[in-house]
């Protein structure tokens, strides 16, 4: 009797602010038109009042929905790593894709010069 215990909320994310942060995502991706809808639609097989919900900010995607809106979206990836105060994995996953790009684009570069076998990346 009489003991407290420690805040175990402090730190976490509430429910408002998750909401709005996959909204914010969502309408940087998509837009706020009919098509956003649509194509929340399609990524994640919910109802259109649903979609409309989670991109109005009055409701969020919980379980599976959120894996696909990540799946297909980088900006609510971005959302959820940064909300989670992982930013910097997707720091690290967009220098890996940016790396990749370059690496095709100098094979591209390579062949257009006529220069063989000597490109950048050839023996990784």
């Amino acid at each position: 009797m009489g003991k407290t215990f420690p805040d175990d909320d402090e730190g976490k994310v509430d429910r408002l602010e998750y909401q709005m942060a996959i909204a914010a995502a969502l309408k940087r991706e998509l837009g706020g038109a009919h098509r956003a809808i649509k194509t929340v639609m399609r990524w994640t097989g919910v109802s259109e009042r649903t979609a409309k919900n989670w991109i109005a900010g009055s409701h969020g995607p919980s379980g599976e929905h959120l894996v696909e809106l990540m799946r297909n979206s980088d900006e609510v990836l971005a959302a959820v790593l940064s909300l989670a105060g992982q930013s910097d994995l997707k720091i690290g996953a967009e220098l890996h894709e940016t790396r990749e790009t370059l690496l095709q684009v100098l094979k591209v570069l390579d062949a257009l010069l006529g220069i063989s076998g000597v490109g950048v990346g050839e023996n990784e």
